[in-house]
């Protein structure tokens, strides 16, 4: 087994490995992170390539595709280089799968990017792929090879449950995500009373949100918002907002992946927002001594569904939530 990382993920796999090597068996080997260098030419074309040999290998790459474009290439081009190389099986693992919100045509004349981003990693010789919190599950099916889709949960219902919050009620952030909110409602509530919230949004445009209006009692609640990620953090602040107007006590929020375009940072801290928990699917090496934003990683999910694959276990257990 080979692990590889592209340069955007370098630190999240470094957490990967270190996880791997928490649960090694006294008859292992230590893990490391393989040799993998990206050469860059003068006009920004650059080429991925390996420093030792993987033939024969089951190698896995890791990099997660958020914007620009070119952390997709780099993984592309890692997974080609791979195949040419003789790998026997080449795993691509994407902590955030881009492209996802084009998931379908929502209006005439537009591409489906997630379904190309799809077809581009199996052309360019992924075996298999793993991905966490898809902005939509059936992206799986756009894939022509198998998929492992791991979920945020398995982090984030530990952290809200080991707050113990009187009066504790899950809200989604819009009707999309009331799925993922009654999935943390029920597994909270083995152990404490937990009620669920609905928040119905209504967009002007692309990442405006024009008004929000929540259904559920809301009154002396301690209320947690959970996403599958927070960009402009447009509609998680104002959430909060209306919330703590209908008369929350507190209002914190956990989302996935952590995109913070534009100036999300600004809005949340600025917000009703107590505490907001994010993962480490996307870097944000600046916000490690954040009074507001917490993050919790994903390298030990990720690590166990490495070891479960490689050695052909059963991973049930890890899509559970």
């Amino acid at each position: 087994m080979e692990l590889f990382s592209c340069d955007a993920s370098r630190d999240f796999a470094e957490k990967v490995v270190e996880s791997l090597n928490a649960t090694i068996r006294e008859d292992e080997k230590p893990f490391s992170l393989g040799d993998m260098k990206v050469s860059h030419f003068s006009d920004g074309e650059f080429q991925p390539h390996f420093e030792q040999s993987v033939r024969g290998a089951t190698t896995f790459i890791l990099q997660s595709t958020f914007p620009p474009a070119d952390n997709l290439m780099e993984l592309l081009l890692s997974i080609d280089a791979a195949k040419r190389a003789s790998a026997d099986k080449v795993i691509a693992i994407l902590p955030y799968f881009g492209w996802a919100r084009q998931d379908r045509k929502d209006k005439p004349r537009v591409a489906i990017g997630a379904k190309l981003a799809a077809n581009l990693l199996t052309a360019a010789g992924a075996d298999r792929v793993m991905t966490c919190d898809l902005h939509a599950e059936q992206i799986q099916g756009f894939f022509d090879i198998p998929v492992d889709h791991v979920y945020g949960s398995k982090v984030f219902i530990p952290v809200i449950s080991g707050m113990h919050l009187d009066n504790l009620a899950i809200a989604a952030p819009d009707m999309g995500g009331a799925k993922k909110a009654n999935i943390f409602a029920k597994a909270i509530s083995k152990d404490q009373d937990c009620s669920m919230i609905i928040c119905h949004k209504v967009r002007e445009k692309a990442n405006v949100v024009g008004s929000i209006t929540a259904i559920g009692d809301v009154k002396g609640k301690n209320v947690f918002i959970v996403d599958d990620m927070i960009d402009t953090a447009g509609t998680l602040c104002k959430a909060a907002d209306v919330l703590k107007e209908m008369g929350a006590v507190s209002v914190r929020a956990c989302a996935t992946h952590g995109v913070l375009s534009g100036n999300a940072i600004e809005k949340i801290h600025n917000s009703a927002l107590e505490e907001v928990y994010i993962t480490d699917t996307i870097p944000h090496p600046e916000l490690a001594s954040d009074p507001k934003i917490r993050i919790c990683s994903m390298a030990p999910v990720f690590a166990d569904i490495i070891r479960k694959v490689y050695n052909y276990e059963p991973i049930s257990p890890v899509f559970e939530r």
